[in-house]
């Protein structure tokens, strides 16, 4: 197997294993990968953006990104036709979650959600801060796989309890809580 081909087995790995997150950064690691052909630079940047752009990817601007370069960089491969799609469907959803966030009358957990499925994690965290909002497992989850939240006896506030898909319990608070 060859090291391109062992990484998106991790990848996909990764996602069976419920973290969506690790397997993002691990396709963002091979986006600077010389030696990828530029098929496989193609096929790195979809697969991201598919994941950026689903369930639990938490990142759908980066995901029009991704769609973005490979029309842009990469029109000469297969995945471009696939990134052309995707694309219309990420920009679809990123037209209806920003309408929902101008709505008078979403309220703040929903405006929080929709900050994080846009990717604008940085806003999200600030309404949750600043609202004292607990997401739900799965938001909390990614916030913990992105790195905004840890583990640890050191670290101060809020504590959030998050339990992984295999049941793994973890007790969490902001990595830096200055934040």
């Amino acid at each position: 197997m060859s090291p391109y081909e062992l990484a998106m087995q991790t990848v996909e790995e990764l996602v069976t294993a419920g973290n969506t997150q690790a397997a993002i950064d691990r396709l963002t690691q091979l986006t600077g990968d010389p030696s990828l052909s530029r098929e496989q630079m193609a096929e790195v940047l979809y697969r991201r953006g598919e994941l950026r752009l689903g369930e639990n990817g938490y990142d759908t601007m980066g995901a029009i990104e991704d769609f973005e370069e490979v029309l842009a960089d990469f029109s000469d491969t297969e995945w471009s036709t696939a990134a052309a799609s995707m694309l219309d469907s990420a920009r679809g959803k990123a037209t209806s979650l920003n309408a929902l966030l101008a709505q008078p009358e979403t309220t703040r957990t929903q405006k929080f959600n929709i900050l994080m499925e846009l990717g604008r994690h940085d806003d999200a965290i600030d309404l949750m801060i600043a609202n004292d909002l607990t997401p739900d497992n799965q938001a909390l989850l990614a916030m913990y796989q992105i790195g905004y939240l840890c583990e640890g006896d050191a670290l101060t506030g809020r504590a959030y309890d998050v339990t992984e898909p295999d049941g793994t319990y973890h007790e969490l608070r902001f990595c830096d809580f200055g934040k």
